[in-house]
């Protein structure tokens, strides 16, 4: 039997071969079954046959599952692609690396939601006791100017983790609008913790430095 590494090199090669490659792969997987390296193939291949397999797969999936993920993950060269449902499957999901999965699937049709949608999608990705998924979601909301966003922001700034502050804090900081600035200004005067004070004071200056 072919090692762990190389059997994902050559199942890397199918899935480059894009069109060609997806008539093999699919056979494999038919043979085989859905081995993790195959699936990735099948994503890699970015064929439309191959992307509507993954979907029917991660539709039979139960939430715990392991496989899961992987199914996920070879979906996100898709991007905007990917139903909404299945992005916000993943965002419920209590697995912190399917939560991860599925903000980097919300980056690509974030654009086309309101802020009232984006946050209702982010809802329990923000309420996460896990900063990194605290954070990646800010870093999707960064990418947007509404007042909501800049307020939802602050409100991490005044309750989240240090960590968790702090991504908020420069979140506000790149921004850059009225309505970012005026929360920096108000949290300055009421946040009583000197930590928090003095990165959205850094914040500010730099605001206001031109």
């Amino acid at each position: 039997s072919l090692s762990v590494g190389l059997r994902r090199a050559l199942c890397e090669k199918l899935g480059m071969k894009a069109d060609r490659g997806w008539p093999i792969i699919k056979g494999l997987l038919t043979t085989h079954g859905a081995l993790p390296d195959l699936v990735m193939a099948a994503g890699l291949c970015h064929q439309s046959e191959a992307r509507d397999w993954l979907l029917d797969q991660l539709e039979q999936s139960a939430d715990d599952n392991p496989d899961q993920l992987t199914l996920v993950q070879a979906l996100s060269c898709w991007g905007a692609e990917v139903p909404a449902a299945v992005v916000r499957r993943c965002l419920v999901h209590p697995g912190q690396q399917h939560r991860l999965a599925g903000l980097e699937l919300l980056q690509f049709r974030a654009h086309s939601l309101t802020d009232d949608e984006l946050l209702d999608l982010c809802a329990e990705a923000l309420q996460d006791l896990r900063d990194p998924v605290v954070v990646a979601t800010i870093r999707v909301l960064q990418r947007r100017d509404g007042a909501l966003i800049s307020e939802k922001l602050a409100d991490l700034c005044r309750n989240g983790s240090l960590p968790v502050a702090e991504a908020a804090c420069r979140a506000l900081g790149c921004i850059a609008t009225p309505a970012s600035q005026r929360c920096l200004l108000e949290l300055s005067q009421e946040l009583d913790d000197d930590s928090r004070r003095k990165m959205v004071s850094t914040q500010l200056s730099q605001q206001f430095r031109q």
